[in-house]
């Protein structure tokens, strides 16, 4: 649990990995976008989005992100990355505004390169969290 930003954040996401129909990783990605900078956010979500897909086997191009604000059984910050041809789930995440800044918390199946997702999500200049479920 090296470099755990925020702790509280931290655990609820591992609560959120707990064990269910499939295993689960995480990341919680610490942005500096306030409350005012939504679609550089949801840019920033699409492109965690699509490193996850590729980490997870899938080419990007092939993936949607179905968002909360297009369905009822979301909350407005809530959204999943689905595959085109069977709707195939890819990843999930919530947007949080905490202290004033967006942290995107993702979760996607153990089965993706957790390690490579978080390099690659560092380069894109964020500081990320990684979370491991069980």
């Amino acid at each position: 649990m090296a470099n755990v930003i925020d702790e509280d954040l931290y655990q609820r996401t591992k609560a959120l990995l707990e064990p269910g129909e499939i295993e689960l990783n995480g990341a919680i990605v610490h942005t500096e976008y306030d409350g005012q900078e939504d679609v550089k956010m949801m840019q920033a979500t699409i492109d965690i989005g699509d490193i996850v897909a590729e980490h997870a086997g899938f080419d990007p191009k092939d993936c949607y992100v179905h968002s909360g604000n297009d369905d009822p059984q979301f909350s407005s910050n809530q959204h999943q990355g689905l595959t085109l041809e069977d709707e195939e789930f890819v990843w999930e995440c919530q947007q949080l505004l905490r202290e004033g800044a967006f942290h995107i918390v993702i979760y996607y199946e153990a089965s993706a390169d957790h390690e490579a997702i978080l390099e690659d999500v560092r380069d894109l200049g964020f500081e990320v969290t990684g979370v491991e479920g069980n």
